[in-house]
């Protein structure tokens, strides 16, 4: 047991020793493979170190070789490019030299078909102006490019003026008439756009007038512009007039045009035409009313036209000259239309005037369109509109009083006056001229307004005028039944002057009623109408008065008192004779002579021929009756000439000259 625990710790000791010696030698070896490898890292480093030493030392001998040569290159290369841009200005001045030899071909061909290329071509021109007057004024160079660049510029102008003349055309008056008309039916119209140029030619033409403006320091070629659309601008507006002169008369147009919209004061009725006129001067109205409108409507395209060509600063000077022309020709037309009828008022011819009613009124329906395209335009031309308005305001004012005047005092002529008793001529004249004043009411109101001095009244409202125009119609009407009441004196026959009372005054109430006349005069005379009637029943009765020198004879006066089948003595026979006789005689007398007169009225000749039937034939009848039983002649045939049933047949026949 002894032995046995001794051996047990000597073989672990030798063990022990044993692996920590094999240990020992293999960290002996790890040691001394890391020295090995240490010392080779240490020979590497001084390697590494030796060439990195000897490589810097190369880049420095590199660099101080390179640089120098950089330098030299770079010196080389500035030059280079000091040698090219010396050329290249060489060359670019050189060119100067040979512009005016190199465009004239060009310039001397002109523009025309190419002027994208003349104007390009124009610019070298330019360019070599601007070198030789910066880097040589002195040079003879410059003369020439200088004279050069001025045979352009002229040649650009010609071209504009000739682009203009060949393509500006007047507006075909068909197209004007599509353009000034107004189609109800349409809720929004179409605009009728009027091309004055081919929108190529335009365009040659705006860019010649931006290069003239901007490089030719030019403003003669505004002048060139308007005088030729100014020309166009007239021509278009005298081929509308001819237009109307050719073919109006077959329209059976007058001067409600398609130029005006519905507006209250538009006539819904052509106006009667005036006593002894033709239709001429109903074209002619209507040529200038619708060439009023047209002047507008072409006015405002030139404007638009102008304003793409034309610098905007020069643009309201330039088409205040390009109106001119036309403007001035309207309103010369305009006042000699104002001549003719101051001519005729001083002939006492006051139906002329009317011409100048529908040419007022449109006139000043168009002052609102016509003020706005004026817009900008010198005062002298915006004032030429108002002023022609203004003289035939006055004018037709001045119409309006002596027209009044001359029915107040147109003498009582026995030559003149209806054998008939019919409506004179003078009562029909001033009706007619009432009715066509109906027409244009509102202008008319405005023009007696516009002579009005007095601040009162309601100012130049519709209201004030339409007073002022009913005060005007009841003093015509008033005049003219002074006249008429003067003029009936004439007439012996104090009946037959009561017929042409009747008729003329029956004449004036139906034609106030049937024209609605009648609605301003009621403005301020509240009972025109009853006074009329008024007057008419008067007449009637005048009349009625003219049969009782028939019916005299048949009443009871003198007549003989007695029992019927008595006998009567001689002088009682001879006053039934002298009854029948007197009544005989006076109706045939009566009926001869009024048979002769007129009532064209025949409501109002049935009425008084029925109303005088029943007094003439009711007393006729009692007469007979009365006489039935008297034995007064031997020949009862001899006095009972006619039966009660003939006596109304004779008065039915009476105002009947056909009868």
């Amino acid at each position: 047991m002894g032995i046995t625990t001794k051996m047990i710790p000597t073989e672990d000791a030798s063990a022990r020793k044993r692996e920590i010696e094999e240990k020992l030698k293999q960290e002996q070896e790890t040691l001394s493979f890391i020295r090995e490898n240490l010392e080779k890292s240490d020979q590497l480093t001084k390697g590494m170190v030796s060439i990195l030493s000897s490589f810097e030392s190369r880049l420095m001998q590199l660099e101080n070789s390179i640089i120098p040569v950089h330098k030299q290159t770079e010196n080389l290369q500035r030059l280079q490019e000091n040698v090219d841009k010396t050329l290249s200005c060489m060359d670019h001045v050189i060119s100067y030299y040979h512009v005016a030899k190199d465009t004239d071909r060009i310039i001397r061909e002109g523009p025309t078909g190419r002027l994208d290329e003349y104007l390009a071509c124009i610019a070298k021109i330019q360019k070599a102006v601007e070198y030789f007057q910066d880097n040589n004024p002195d040079s003879p160079e410059l003369n020439t490019v200088k004279a050069r660049f001025e045979k352009g510029k002229e040649l650009l102008e010609a071209e504009f003026r000739s682009l203009l003349t060949r393509y500006s055309k007047p507006v075909p008056p068909i197209l004007i008439l599509d353009a000034i008309s107004v189609d109800d039916e349409l809720e929004v119209p179409e605009e009728v756009v009027l091309e004055h140029l081919p929108e190529a030619v335009l365009q040659d033409i705006i860019c010649i007038a931006g290069w003239l403006v901007e490089y030719g320091r030019n403003q003669d070629f505004m002048n060139v512009y308007f005088q030729i659309r100014s020309n166009q601008l007239d021509r278009s507006i005298k081929g509308l007039k001819d237009h109307f002169r050719k073919n109006s008369a077959s329209s059976g147009v007058l001067y409600s045009p398609a130029v005006q919209t519905k507006r209250k004061d538009t006539p819904t009725k052509k106006a009667p035409r005036r006593p002894g006129k033709d239709d001429v001067l109903d074209i002619e109205i209507d040529s200038y009313i619708h060439c009023i409108s047209a002047f507008v409507k072409l006015a405002q395209s030139e404007y638009a036209l102008l304003t793409e060509i034309i610098p905007e600063h020069h643009q309201k000077k330039t088409f205040d000259s390009l109106i001119q022309e036309a403007l001035d020709n309207l309103m010369l037309e305009g006042e000699n239309i104002v001549s003719a009828a101051r001519r005729a008022i001083m002939r006492h011819d006051y139906s002329a005037v009317l011409t100048i009613f529908p040419i007022l009124k449109h006139l000043k329906m168009t002052k609102p369109e016509f003020d706005a395209t004026l817009q900008g335009t010198a005062a002298s031309t915006k004032n030429k509109l108002p002023t022609l308005i203004t003289s035939m305001e006055t004018i037709g004012a001045k119409a309006l009083e002596e027209f009044a005047d001359s029915i107040k005092n147109d003498p009582d002529k026995e030559y003149n006056m209806p054998k008939d008793g019919t409506v004179h001529e003078l009562t029909s004249n001033a009706i007619l001229f009432l009715q066509q004043l109906l027409d244009f009411h509102e202008t008319a109101g405005a023009m007696l307004a516009s002579q009005e001095t007095s601040s009162s009244g309601g100012g130049s409202t519709s209201e004030f005028n339409k007073r002022l125009l009913s005060t005007y119609i009841c003093k015509v009407l008033g005049n003219l039944q002074l006249n008429l009441l003067s003029k009936s004196k004439v007439y012996e026959d104090s009946a037959l002057s009561a017929i042409f009372l009747h008729n003329n005054y029956n004449y004036i109430l139906k034609s106030l009623e049937k024209s609605d006349l009648i609605q301003l005069v009621t403005v301020t005379q509240k009972k025109a109408e009853s006074q009329y009637r008024e007057l008419i029943e008067q007449q009637m009765q005048m009349y009625q008065r003219s049969w009782v020198k028939v019916t005299e004879h048949l009443t009871d006066r003198n007549m003989p008192v007695g029992l019927p089948g008595a006998k009567l003595k001689d002088k009682e026979r001879q006053v039934i004779k002298d009854k029948f006789k007197g009544f005989n005689d006076g109706l045939e007398e009566l009926c001869k002579i009024q048979k002769g007169w007129a009532i064209p009225d025949k409501q109002q000749r049935d009425f008084i021929r029925q109303a005088q039937k029943k007094v003439v034939s009711d007393a006729y009848r009692v007469f007979l009756h009365r006489c039935a039983n008297i034995s007064f002649t031997k020949n009862p045939e001899k006095y009972h000439k006619y039966r009660p049933e003939e006596v109304e047949d004779m008065i039915e026949k009476l105002f009947d000259t056909s009868a």
